[in-house]
């Protein structure tokens, strides 16, 4: 089981870490695009295509790595009080009656979506560059898959927490300056706090 979460953990990381290079594409198409646009007068056909391909990729496929690195947004004024057994068991049941349910109507629907655009080859109607599109709604399905096993994962995690009383620990590759000072600062207070309690124990 040990060996499977880790697996989960690692291909939603691999996933994440791939489909981040679509952001690299979609800064050149547009800085391309503003280039030609408004220096050489000469828009081009498809930049706007690839540009919302590139993000509707990056936005749909980092999903499962932010669920690994436990980075979506929440309202946490109430939960970071609590103890880690009630947050476990707080996110468990969320995960049962939400987070699943939802996941599983995205593979679904993203599976029929993706048939019907493959099977008739459908193509952007925004542009006269006739961008093939098909590819795009194929990542929803598989976005969906890769959702749902990092899912399980959590749920794991989340009922060795409520065993234990204390979360497993994460994979941690990228953190925000924010985050980082913080911890920081609490290295820091926690450094000062262990000398005095060594001397009070010591007198």
């Amino acid at each position: 089981m040990e060996r499977f979460l880790l697996f989960i953990d690692r291909l939603s990381m691999w996933t994440g870490k791939i489909f981040a290079w679509c952001i690299l594409i979609l800064t050149f198409a547009v800085s391309y695009e503003v280039f030609v646009r408004y220096v050489l007068r000469a828009p081009t056909a498809w930049a706007y295509d690839v540009s919302y391909i590139m993000y509707g990729a990056l936005f749909i496929m980092a999903g499962a790595y932010t669920v690994s690195r436990d980075g979506h947004v929440r309202g946490d004024f109430l939960y970071r009080l609590w103890r880690p057994r009630v947050q476990a068991t707080f996110d468990f049941v969320l995960y049962i009656l939400f987070y699943f349910p939802a996941v599983i109507a995205l593979v679904y629907s993203g599976f029929v979506f993706a048939r019907l655009s493959w099977r008739f080859g459908e193509t952007s109607v925004y542009s006269p560059a006739s961008i093939p599109i098909w590819q795009l709604k194929a990542l929803i399905p598989i976005a969906g898959v890769v959702l749902f096993l990092q899912g399980f994962s959590e749920i794991v995690r989340c009922w060795r927490c409520i065993q234990t009383g204390v979360w497993p620990a994460r994979y941690h590759d990228v953190e925000e300056m924010e985050s980082a000072i913080l911890h920081m600062h609490e290295d820091e207070a926690r450094m000062h706090r262990e000398p005095a309690s060594t001397s009070g124990r010591s007198s």
